[in-house]
């Protein structure tokens, strides 16, 4: 199923109004996916990570630019198309478990829930069938203070796999799991992706690349980095070239260099060479 796109984004914007003033969180973002991938999306908070999340799932409307997910245009949806594709295209995975669970359901009535509100039927073979694939079958009717953090993350993965969904996002999924259970999680991402299934997982920690098919970076509301596990176990960071040509050189780099917004190109034999003015 690779090489057929399942997400594309094109110079997508996101601004919000912050009271006086306003916050561009996207400006310009360009992505691909292909279905069937399972990619980790990095950066530091406030870089945009988080937010592209929620304009693909739905969630936030952009502010211009294109967004395609499985054919669907999320910038021109109509409101009640936009819910039906929240529904039953998109799977959430939050790291904390109650925007993920409703506390006073059974971990079984959790996965019915959402069926429920999409009108499927057999929805109680569904959740029991979803439960044993995440290894729950033993604790299907328990509540879900009742679990650990870990099973409550299965929970969860299972909530979110409940309408069958074509991509599933996960926002920082093992953030509050130890090393152990995060592993396990991770071991559940793989199968699912094995079976066909798309997965977007944002985190805060570079070496996700050892579970991903591919790892991109966003700084300042852009694609910047590329990163991939070398040879070496090492992470190796790419920097991204736009189809104009143009990179980002981050801000530390800039100040620590004296780059200005006017700089000196010089094609040299082993590539590029970026310096200041004189």
């Amino acid at each position: 199923m690779k090489n057929e796109l399942i997400i594309s984004c094109e110079n997508l914007t996101k601004h919000f109004t912050l009271g006086d003033g306003e916050v561009i969180a996207l400006q310009g973002l360009d992505l691909t996916v292909q279905r069937g991938e399972m990619i980790g999306i990095v950066g530091v908070s406030g870089s945009g990570k988080s937010t592209l999340m929620n304009v693909l799932g739905g969630l936030i409307r952009p502010t211009s630019g294109q967004v395609r997910v499985n054919d669907h245009n999320l910038l021109t949806l109509s409101t009640r198309a936009l819910d039906r594709y929240r529904r039953e295209e998109v799977g959430f995975i939050w790291q904390q478990s109650a925007r993920n669970l409703i506390p006073y359901l059974s971990a079984l009535e959790n996965v019915v829930y959402p069926m429920t509100l999409a009108g499927r039927r057999h929805k109680r073979e569904r959740a029991e069938a979803l439960l044993l694939q995440v290894g729950l079958g033993e604790r299907m009717h328990h509540h879900i203070p009742t679990l650990s953090g870990g099973e409550q993350q299965r929970v969860a993965i299972a909530v979110a796999l409940a309408n069958e969904p074509s991509i599933l996002l996960a926002d920082e999924p093992t953030g509050e799991l130890d090393t152990a259970t995060a592993l396990d999680v991770f071991a559940l991402f793989d199968q699912l992706n094995e079976a066909g299934l798309t997965i977007l997982i944002v985190s805060h920690d570079p070496t996700i690349a050892r579970h991903v098919d591919r790892v991109v970076g966003i700084r300042d509301g852009r694609l910047a980095v590329e990163m991939r596990e070398s040879a070496d176990d090492t992470i190796e960071e790419l920097t991204i070239m736009d189809a104009q040509g143009r990179i980002q050189i981050p801000a530390d780099i800039r100040a620590a260099l004296g780059l200005t917004d006017r700089v000196v190109l010089e094609q040299t034999d082993d590539g590029v060479l970026i310096r200041t003015t004189k």
